[in-house]
Order: structure tokens, then sequence, then C-alpha cells
């Protein structure tokens, strides 16, 4: 069975793609002559598995993505109380790269705006650290998140120092207040060079999915962060991320995120997923137009808003194998002479859009592979507690597909979770118990003669 998770992404791509609002960043030379038709998108789950669509090799400058992992860099390598005497957490309601600071405190308001990525930067390795001291250390701590080793795009290094005035005015009005100790020139171009690293949305993607994951690399293991620190990522991130239109984000789209001026949008969804879109044209706020679109779509298509109040529990999957003889009655049998094994998917728990893609998964990995011979697949919801819109979309589609693929699928779903129209054809045996779902695979007194969990 094909997953249908790749064919809904595509068409999300292709959804958005008429949409050819805004213009790409003017100011950098590099980035104003970008190819505006390029689009893509990824979304990297919490154990690692990657989906995309569209050009998900192209590569860009991470920009002020960069700004969300050097931020917990800084964390690890300063400590958070000396972070947070350097840098606030309040959005500040002014364009990313204004010339201001707290009243009061003489604080950037967030690291996600430049005056603050620029402090953030300053605190890597140590205050008197050198360029390329900070520099080594943010492209490894980046490169081990994208699960490869990343490089910095000279080209656009050298067309943002062109027109680095306003950056350099930033980090003497840091210097002035007290915040940085070092250089102020160096922490502007070491700051520059940071966004000037290339990834594709696949990594970002995956880099997102480390924040999920609590900080934990979902494919090496590897403990990147800690996972204190992704939460503070996180939180920054729902409330600044987007600029100064992070509270509309929050509000219609429900998930955090932060934006780059190259035309990326990376997101996370705690626990769940890491996603990511590209496409150059930028919006008033700087934000990419169509990767504002694709994340919309996902939010609403997916009931990824985290203020969804479906988003009460966690689910699991398991794959079980019985072997079953065939009973004496099979008139009512799709396939009578059935002795062989059949798969058994149960799922569990209060269903999302993470739970269903596991059973997709499962079922595209097992059905293709070891038992790809099995004479019956059963899903059972027998310890499904509830499924929300977008999960329950998912998994019809995969019954579906696994008909069409001329499978002869049960579903055991004694409270009707699935809500399957009895009309709507091609259509599974619907049951409510294992014995039931036995006597339509090897009729009546069908029996089972091994089996891993009991069925």
């Amino acid at each position: 069975m094909k997953s249908p998770i790749p064919d809904y992404l595509q068409s999300v791509v292709e959804n958005v793609r008429s949409n050819d609002g805004g213009a790409p960043a003017s100011y950098i030379d590099v980035l104003a002559k970008a190819d505006t038709s390029k689009l893509a998108v990824a979304l990297a789950m919490v154990d690692g598995h990657i989906y995309s669509a569209g050009d998900d090799k192209i590569e860009f400058s991470i920009q002020s993505i960069s700004k969300a992992f050097v931020y917990a860099i800084a964390i690890e390598d300063a400590g958070l109380p000396a972070v947070l005497k350097k840098i606030g957490m309040e959005p500040s309601g002014d364009a990313f790269n204004h010339l201001s600071l707290q009243k009061g405190t003489n604080r950037p308001f967030n690291p996600m705006i430049n005056a603050g990525a620029i402090a953030a930067h300053s605190l890597v390795v140590a205050p008197d650290a050198t360029l390329e001291q900070r520099t080594e250390r943010i492209l490894d701590a980046l490169s081990r998140l994208a699960g490869r080793q990343l490089q910095v795009d000279e080209k656009v290094f050298e067309a943002e120092m062109k027109d680095a005035n306003r950056n350099m005015g930033i980090g003497y009005m840091l210097k002035a207040a007290g915040i940085i100790s070092c250089d102020p020139a160096v922490a502007v171009r070491g700051y520059i060079r940071q966004c000037a690293i290339t990834v594709n949305v696949k990594d970002l993607a995956l880099m997102a999915s480390v924040l999920c994951n609590g900080g934990v690399h979902p494919v090496s293991g590897e403990k990147l962060m800690p996972p204190e620190s992704a939460r503070q990522v996180l939180s920054v991130m729902a409330t600044c991320g987007m600029y100064d239109g992070a509270g509309e984000w929050l509000a219609t789209v429900g998930f955090s995120a932060k934006s780059g001026v190259a035309g990326a949008i990376m997101g996370a969804l705690p626990g769940q997923v890491g996603i990511a879109a590209f496409s150059p044209k930028l919006d008033e706020h700087g934000n990419s137009v169509r990767g504002v679109d694709i994340c919309r779509k996902l939010s609403a298509d997916m009931g990824l808003h985290l203020m969804n109040s479906s988003q009460v529990a966690l689910s699991t999957v398991q794959t079980s194998v019985a072997t079953i003889v065939a009973g004496a009655d099979t008139s009512k049998v799709h396939h009578p002479n059935c002795d062989r094994e059949v798969v058994v998917f149960s799922l569990r728990g209060a269903v999302r859009f993470a739970g269903s893609e596991r059973l997709t998964r499962a079922l595209e990995e097992e059905l293709s592979g070891p038992h790809s011979d099995a004479c019956a697949v059963v899903l059972s919801f027998r310890e499904t507690y509830s499924l929300n819109a977008i999960a329950r979309r998912v998994i019809h589609e995969d019954i579906k597909r696994l008909l069409e693929d001329g499978r002869n699928v049960v579903v055991t779903d004694p409270s009707g979770v699935l809500q399957w129209d009895p009309l709507k054809t091609p259509r599974p045996a619907v049951v409510k118990n294992e014995v039931e779902a036995r006597e339509v695979i090897g009729g009546a007194g069908c029996r089972t003669v091994t089996t891993s969990d009991g069925w």
C-alpha cells in the first residue's frame, strides 16, 4: 500500500502555487534574484521519518531561522539565567530589524529579532570568543541537528555584508547598552555568517523535529540539547517567531514557528511533527507568502493548532501476526482457503495525525515487506478512544487504498470511532470483536493456531 501522505503534501503544494503575491527580499541582491517559482514542503515525524513534496532538494540560506537554534546554543554555553539577563522574551511589535531596546532593562525584546539574535550570538562559546570559534560551534551544532554537514554560502554572506549598516547600528547600540562586551563588528559579522548557512526543507523539518522531541535527535538518538532548552526555544518561537505577525499566526495557525527572509518557515508541534515550507516571495512582515499559506492549510487539515481541544493524549500502534485455520462454513468468506497469516494492526489511545501516520507507515512497511502475502489485514480500533478529523481522514484513505490493492480488510470497531459510511464503496468488513473478525476471514469455526499477542 502506498502512503497517502506524500500525495496530500503534493496537493498542498499545488493548492498554494497560484498565490503570486509578495516579493523576494530586495535588500540582499542574491535573494532578490532568487527563482520565485521554487516551492517545497516537508514533515519530519518524531521518529525521524520524513515526507516531502515540491522542490525539496533546493538549498537556500537559513537566515533568521538560525536564531532559534543559536538561542539554544547560547543557553547551553552561557546558562539560561545569563541569557535572560541579556535578552528578553516579549514580542516587540516592531519589524525584525528595528533599532530598539526594552525600557528599563535595555535588553533586546526577544532573541527572534535581530537585536536579540546578535546578543545571543555574542554569548556562544564565551563573550571573548573569536569569530572563527563561534562560527565553528554554530555550524557544527546545526549540522548535527540536520544530520549532515552544512555549509556557509559565501555569496550570500558577502552580499549581506555589503548592506550590513543597519545590523552594525544594532551591534553598536547593544555595545553602548552594555548587552554585549565583544567588538560589535565581530558579533554582527558572525551573526550574518550564521544566517548564510544553507539548508533544504527536509533539513529544516528534521531540525524542528529535534525541538519536538525534547532535544533528542530522532534518527541518531543523540541528545543535542536539554529538554528545558527545547521548551524555552519553542515557547519564544510561539510568541515571537513570526515577528510583528506573531499574534495572528498563533491565533490562526497555532504552532511554534520561525521564518527567514530567504523564504523558509520552520514549524514545530511538540511530540508530533516538525514542519518546513519554502517559497521566496515575502509578505509585509518578512514571512513567505506561500509558506504561510502552506502552514495554514496543514494546520487546518491536520488539526495542528496547539489550542485544539482534541490535543489530549498519545496513541500507539501495535502490529501482530496470527496464523489461522479455516472453519467448516466458508460460504461468506473472502478467502475460504485461508490457512495463512493474518496481520493485525491495533491502534490505541486518542489518535491525532501523528498516530494515524504511524499506522499508515506500519501498513506500508509490513505489507510491502515481511507480510506481503498475508491473506487478510485486520485493523483493530477496540482500544481507540477517539479519532480527530485528520486521523479519521488518513485512516479512511488507508483502507480505501488497501481495498484497491485487492487486500482482504477487516475492521474491528466496536465503538464506531471510524465512522465508516456503510454505503461507501469499496468498503471493508466492519465487525465488533475478534471472534467475528475470525469468522469473516476463515468462516464459522475458524480458529487461531499461532499468534504473537493473543488475537
